[in-house]
């Protein structure tokens, strides 16, 4: 059988390879074979890495309660009552070494003050976290999240917009800047467009259009979150009080 019959190609009577040869003249090669054998443990490796997620992710907690672990790190992150430090890193890394099962996942922007683990209280391992500057949907953004939700089985998406977004109000002055900094411009200029001028109010519009997206636009999480096993959300992250509220 040919490496196109491995991955799941056109069967056997329409194969282009000598191994497959109605006529019976072709004979496959050893370098013929090598090559079909290293196509197929390429599938089944490939297989097996983006495998749905697992029924034990799954069990471990349900969306509603992810959001709800991930609020609790956070309330006690503005009260200065971390309780993440006092984990044994070295049992976390071990423990995580060969696989990660995060709960929940964090689409924040980019910026030095949201440390996400920090501002939610959570260790290694816990929380699957994608960053970009003003938080925006890339298609590299999306199929990592998706990543994190369909295989690695996180029960709720918080996407993290913050107080004084630079990204954000560069969109609102929409002036000539350097490079390709102004390709942030167009995901967040909805948000302008709907909110107005205000900083505040364009930053708390742009994480709930990034959170409709995920939910709306990405077959793999729009199935999920139908099927009640992810819960997509938009919150805003308060920098002087370390706070994050959710967005309705």
């Amino acid at each position: 059988m040919s490496a196109i019959h491995a991955a799941g190609g056109r069967p056997s009577g329409h194969c282009p390879c000598r191994a497959c040869d109605p006529t019976g003249r072709g004979r496959i090669s050893r370098r013929g074979f090598l090559t079909a054998s290293a196509a197929s443990a390429l599938a089944m490796n490939a297989a097996a890495t983006f495998a749905p997620r697992s029924a034990r992710a799954q069990a471990t907690v349900a969306p509603a309660a992810a959001l709800a672990r991930l609020m609790d790190g956070n309330a006690r992150f503005a009260a200065g009552r971390l309780t993440s430090f006092d984990e044994d890193v070295a049992v976390l890394k071990q423990k995580t070494a060969e696989k990660q099962e995060p709960f929940a996942a964090v689409l924040s922007c980019a910026d030095s003050r949201v440390p996400v683990e920090l501002i939610f209280d959570q260790s290694i391992g816990h929380v699957f976290v994608a960053r970009v500057a003003g938080n925006i949907c890339t298609p590299e953004i999306i199929a990592s999240l998706e990543y994190g939700a369909a295989v690695l089985g996180t029960a709720v998406i918080v996407v993290l917009g913050h107080s004084g977004c630079g990204a954000v109000r560069a969109t609102i002055a929409a002036k000539s800047v350097p490079g390709q900094i102004s390709a942030l411009y167009a995901p967040i200029r909805p948000a302008v467009e709907r909110a107005g001028p205000n900083l505040d109010a364009v930053i708390k519009a742009n994480a709930q259009i990034q959170a409709n997206l995920l939910r709306t636009a990405s077959p793999v999480m729009s199935e999920l979150v139908a099927a009640g096993k992810l819960k997509v959300a938009a919150g805003f992250y308060e920098l002087a009080s370390g706070q994050v509220s959710l967005l309705g």
